[in-house]
C-alpha cells in the first residue's frame, strides 16, 4: 500500500476540521457524526505517513485542539440538558418537601405535556 500524498492529505483534514467547527458551532449533530467517520477514515492514512511528512501537518493539531474543546462543551450541554429533562420527569409525578414541623410532605404533580420554554 502506498503513503498518501501528504499535500493532499493536508487539505482535506484542514477541510473536514473546518466543516467539524461549523457543525459544532450550528449544533449539527448528524453532521458530526457523517464527519467522524470521515476523520477516522483520514486517521487511517495519517498512519500511512512517513515521519517527516506528519511534521508538516503537526499544526493541524491546534485546530483539532480547539474543536475537541468544543465537542467537550457540547458534550458538557447535552448531558446537562438530559440530566434537567430527567428532574422534570421526576418531578411531574410527585415531589417530596417539609412542612414547617420538619415533616415529609408528597405533593402529587400535575400532568402537563407541556414543555416551558424559556429566552
Amino acid at each position: 500500500m502506498t503513503a498518501p500524498d501528504p499535500d493532499d492529505l493536508h487539505t482535506r483534514l484542514d477541510s473536514l476540521l473546518a466543516r467539524e467547527r461549523a457543525a459544532l458551532l450550528s449544533g449539527d449533530l448528524h453532521a458530526l457524526a457523517a464527519l467522524a467517520r470521515k476523520k477516522e477514515a483520514l486517521a487511517e492514512e495519517l498512519g500511512r505517513l512517513e515521519p517527516k511528512a506528519l511534521e508538516a501537518l503537526r499544526h493541524l493539531g491546534d485546530t483539532a485542539r480547539r474543536n475537541q474543546a468544543l465537542l467537550d462543551g457540547t458534550l458538557q450541554g447535552i448531558r446537562l440538558a438530559a440530566g434537567r429533562l430527567s428532574a422534570y420527569r421526576r418531578l411531574r409525578g410527585t415531589m417530596e418537601t417539609y412542612d414547617p414541623q420538619g415533616r415529609k410532605t408528597t405533593i402529587a404533580g400535575i400532568l402537563s405535556h407541556k414543555v416551558e420554554r424559556r429566552a
